[in-house]
């Protein structure tokens, strides 16, 4: 996921909002777990914990990543790691966001 700097996202320093990234981590690590999880399953956020690392002063770009995907026979905590970087490649932001996901109800 990508974000540009704007006026919308920046805090009072002129810097992207941490909330911004917050809300980009959990768009970019929702749609990794969508995409991950099998069709008879469901998930939800459960939490997240989240590291700032430096000023984020350039557009944005968030990857997430499940490592390693695991067999889906039961419900179970998921991490999902979620890093984002600055225009320079630099790791600005982190965030672990534990998804709990459970066997779709018949």
């Amino acid at each position: 996921m990508h974000i540009r700097k704007r006026r919308r996202v920046l805090n009072h320093i002129g810097t992207v909002h941490a909330i911004a990234m917050c809300n980009m981590a959990e768009i970019a690590g929702g749609t990794m777990t969508d995409v991950s999880v099998p069709s008879g399953f469901r998930w939800i956020p459960k939490g997240m914990t989240v590291e700032y690392l430096a000023k984020a002063q350039t557009d944005l770009t968030a990857t997430a990543r499940i490592e390693p995907l695991p067999d889906f026979d039961q419900a179970m905590e998921l991490p999902v790691t979620v890093a984002v970087k600055d225009d320079a490649d630099t790791l600005v932001f982190r965030a672990v966001i534990t998804m709990w996901v459970s066997p779709k109800k018949t």
